[in-house]
């Protein structure tokens, strides 16, 4: 059997492969589950419950937690305390929940894309409360003033938040970059009904071709020159606007008009 020191080494060791440091300020920890606000025994899947500071706050808060933890060590260490399930399971193998429930976690860095996916296929799926790399969250939600093509693909049915920047200093060990809290939360009613879901995807991913160089050339080779240009025109988009620059409202709004 494995000594406890080579298994604090390889539990290390896999934490830096995967990018994830632990949240060691409290404050921190308080902002996130502020986000995330659970109501009273509202179900929370926790990714990456670490040593615990998170579950603990999600616990008094009066949430019933799923705690999903890899490191056998930190999971047996998590607090017993009613309301609190514990898994050493991948959470990206984890079967979604038939009730509403919530995400919240600190996710490893090298893992970000995969648990963002995750959240985006389970339809039960309420809100997810991630605290991801600081640019991840700024690209996700157009804070650099673009949009990125996942964003806009899922705009109808969930709406991309950042809420707030966790500073470097705040995990241990520090990593190299800030953290950002990255807030996705599920329309109750989706701004594109559902049988029309497939047409606007297709639209979106014509746009982001790239061909021509400017939405209005992509556009332009499936709808035709003159409908692409009446409704750039129609959105105030200028016939050389770069893709990113396009706001998810315009998206909808070119959608309705080539539809």
């Amino acid at each position: 059997m494995a000594s406890s020191s080579y298994r604090r080494r390889e539990h290390a060791r896999a934490r830096r492969i995967l990018g994830q440091n632990l949240l060691a300020d409290q404050s921190a920890v308080r902002e996130l589950a502020d986000v995330a606000a659970p109501a009273e025994g509202e179900l929370i899947l926790e990714v990456g419950a670490g040593r615990g500071r998170l579950t603990a706050e999600l616990l008094r808060r009066r949430a019933r937690v799923i705690a999903y933890e890899i490191d056998p060590d930190l999971a047996a260490a998590l607090p017993a305390a009613g309301g609190l399930s514990v898994r050493t399971d991948d959470f990206l193998t984890a079967v979604p929940p038939r009730e509403p429930f919530a995400v919240v976690g600190n996710i490893p860095y090298a893992l970000t894309s995969a648990v963002v996916d995750w959240c985006l296929q389970a339809r039960t799926m309420r809100q997810a409360t991630l605290l991801t790399q600081w640019e991840y969250a700024r690209k996700r939600t157009g804070d650099y003033g673009r949009w990125s093509r996942l964003t806009v693909l899922t705009w109808p049915e969930v709406a991309w938040h950042l809420a707030g920047r966790v500073p470097r200093t705040a995990f241990r060990p520090v990593p190299r970059v800030d953290g950002g809290i990255l807030c996705l939360r599920r329309r109750a009613i989706p701004l594109v009904r559902a049988e029309l879901m497939p047409r606007y995807r297709a639209l979106v991913e014509c746009g982001f071709t790239g061909v021509g160089g400017s939405v209005q050339a992509s556009l332009s080779r499936r709808y035709g020159h003159r409908q692409a240009a009446a409704a750039c025109r129609a959105v105030r988009l200028t016939p050389d606007v770069a893709v990113g620059e396009v706001w998810p409202e315009q998206w909808l709004t070119l959608f309705r008009l080539l539809r």
